[in-house]
């Protein structure tokens, strides 16, 4: 295991991952991910992590929606209609990933990191995720919205991460699941 200061990244990040690739190893669980407002600071964690490539199958930086729509398979009417920073799309996002890569779970992420980009209804810091596992009921949505609030660009998509990572751990509990 390589020393903690070994990385680019913030420690608890690496941290976290670790614990997220271990526990998906001893369950026998592969993982993916579909990352916008974080664009690949999930991935770049998993992957931090010497072995990591027994358990993470897959990465989707879908940060644009032309992207979601190609990579993933979101229907561009679930943008349109709801914004790409919603349930609908974070749900979409996490079963395309999910079919896409055949892994066991996969987890996506979409929000306003700001500075710009903000609304009323959807203000910076707003984090939408999504989680799907395999052979599970495509109509029982788990998906939930998260308010960090304005803690700069780089503290929202580290928020972020760091919930998706949790969101990955197995047995997680997720105010999404039924």
């Amino acid at each position: 295991m390589p020393d903690c200061c070994d990385t680019t990244l913030p420690t608890e990040l690496v941290t976290l991952a670790r614990q997220v690739i271990e526990a998906n190893r001893a369950a026998g669980k592969r993982i993916a991910v579909a990352e916008s407002c974080t664009g690949g600071l999930v991935s770049a964690a998993l992957t931090e992590i010497p072995g990591s490539s027994d358990v993470f199958e897959a990465g989707f930086i879908t940060y644009g929606n032309d992207a979601k729509v190609s990579m993933l398979g979101v229907a561009l009417d679930l943008i349109d209609t709801f914004g790409a920073v919603s349930i609908a799309v974070a749900w979409a996002m996490a079963r395309g990933a999910l079919e896409k890569s055949g892994a066991d779970v996969a987890v996506a992420i979409t929000g306003v990191a700001g500075p710009d980009g903000g609304t009323d209804k959807k203000p910076v810091g707003t984090v939408v995720f999504g989680r799907a596992h395999k052979n599970s009921d495509p109509d029982d949505v788990v998906a939930d919205k998260r308010q960090f609030g304005d803690l700069g660009r780089g503290g929202v998509r580290l928020q972020a991460a760091l919930c998706a990572l949790e969101l990955l751990m197995p047995g997680a509990a997720f105010s999404g699941d039924a």
